[in-house]
């Protein structure tokens, strides 16, 4: 149109709907326009992991600090331990009289503590000789032994590191998540001691091949989960030489043991406790943990996930739509609530039995059998009922030695999922058992109160797994 818009009063119908014909023409090309450089935007932008594939997250989530302790929480006075120096110092007031009107002050002491470390780290260097010995009749050749020099150190291999240092690098990548490449210049510039990234690799291959020491370490730990009255299992994305593969955990409060298999199916869920495993079972809403050949243990599904299924299927819905979600949330959480109550003791035993079956029955109600109008409830209904049917959503009323939520073995992989973020994973099939046995080792440690390095350092010398430290 050529006139301003003033003109529009003075046009015709044939030439009205000729101007909207045009103008929605128009529209509709910024508005394809518009989505492709809305798509070219999102397509440059990093990823959350640098190495996965395909697009970002569509939301990412708020940034800043979440609910918990975090860092206001203060550390204690340090405790000195035998090996430890401790000085025992003053510092004293300028004078026992007030600066300002002169009187006598209320004198009181309290506590202040600097921990450090000598300026020049000590290097314990042990030399060895070594007698060796040849016979000039059958040309038998042999060496010197000690407990402390490994029978193949010799020739290019001579010159080696102990198991404190070795401990101390291996526990900076496996359990502190620092990455391979970087461990040995925090060796060095900590201790002095030069090492190689092979080295490290080669050593961590060496103590977790079968028959080695950690490797038999973590097989007592496979069998201690098969025996254990309640364990939590999780499982994360991980790659194997690239491929895709799974980072399977199970957890007790003593005991953390990963595997790393191809695929995630039931015969790798049954693999960890064994198909006559006794004990309860803490999962996600996984369909592995559905399978048949799991049908004789007892479940109980994490009730943070139905919860936030729940929650993402209300906010879709609108009036009478949202009444199934929101009933079936508040009795859940009413459930967790009691549980929590009587795990700090403010519910007697017999209250907690006569109101969990209050509870027992109002879900009886909600997941009854039925047909909803909502296709997304159905299908909420439908999942969360057969679990109910199963005895897997309120089993922890029954039994309150098990968690309504699955939160320690999500915990427990908390580890895994950042290394997989800023790592390219396992190489290979041996990177891949090394670090299923390192992770486990090093995190059943922590579990049980021991400062990882020092604990490891004696498996790696031949001592046992040490039990929990007593509290």
């Amino acid at each position: 149109m050529a006139g301003d818009r003033d003109e529009l009063e003075n046009l015709s119908v044939t030439e009205l709907v000729s101007l909207v014909r045009r103008l929605l023409g128009r529209v509709e090309a910024l508005e394809k326009e518009n989505a492709s450089l809305r798509e070219q935007l999102r397509a440059a932008k990093r990823p959350g992991a640098p190495f996965s594939k395909g697009p970002g997250p569509g939301t990412p989530k708020k940034p800043g600090r979440h609910q918990g302790k975090g860092w206001s929480e203060r550390p204690g006075e340090p405790v000195p331990g035998p090996a430890d120096q401790f000085e025992e110092l003053s510092a004293p007031l300028d004078s026992p009289d007030c600066p300002q009107c002169g009187a006598r002050l209320e004198m009181s002491e309290r506590a202040g503590t600097v921990e450090d470390t000598p300026a020049q780290p000590v290097r314990i260097i042990r030399r060895f000789r070594v007698e060796h010995g040849a016979c000039a009749v059958c040309g038998w050749s042999g060496r010197g032994r000690h407990a402390d020099l490994a029978s193949g150190q010799h020739g290019a291999t001579a010159h080696g590191t102990g198991p404190q240092v070795m401990a101390r690098a291996l526990t900076l990548h496996y359990h502190d998540g620092l990455p391979l490449c970087k461990v040995p210049a925090v060796i060095r510039a900590a201790t002095g001691i030069a090492l190689s990234q092979s080295a490290l690799t080669q050593a961590a291959a060496a103590l977790c091949a079968p028959g080695a020491v950690l490797r038999t370490a973590y097989d007592g730990l496979r069998e201690a989960v098969r025996t254990s009255p309640v364990v939590n299992t999780a499982d994360t994305g991980w790659r194997i030489g690239g491929a895709a593969a799974f980072f399977i955990g199970f957890f007790t409060p003593l005991l953390a043991v990963f595997q790393l298999r191809r695929r995630h199916r039931d015969q790798e869920v049954v693999e960890m406790p064994g198909a006559c495993f006794a004990g309860l079972l803490g999962t996600d809403r996984s369909v592995s943990y559905d399978a048949e050949a799991l049908d004789s243990i007892e479940q109980q599904k994490c009730l943070s996930h139905l919860l936030k299924n729940l929650s993402a299927a209300e906010e879709t819905k609108t009036g009478r739509a949202k009444a199934f979600t929101r009933e079936l949330k508040a009795t859940l959480r009413e459930a967790v609530k009691l549980w929590r109550d009587h795990r700090e003791q403010a519910c007697a035993p017999e209250q907690y039995r006569q109101r969990g079956r209050m509870i027992r029955q109002r879900i009886d109600r909600q997941l009854r059998d039925r047909r909803l109008r909502d296709p997304d409830n159905q299908r909420l209904l439908d999942g969360i009922g057969l679990q109910h049917d199963n005895g897997r959503v309120l089993l922890f009323l029954e039994r309150p030695e098990m968690k309504p939520t699955n939160n320690r073995a999500e915990r427990g992989l908390r580890g895994a999922v950042i290394a997989r973020k800023v790592s390219h994973c396992s190489k290979n099939e041996r990177g891949a058992r090394t670090c299923e046995v390192m992770k486990s080792i090093t995190a059943t440690l922590a579990l049980r109160g021991h400062q990882v390095s020092s604990a490891l350092a004696g498996m790696i010398s031949g001592r046992p797994m040490p039990k929990a430290v007593a509290r």
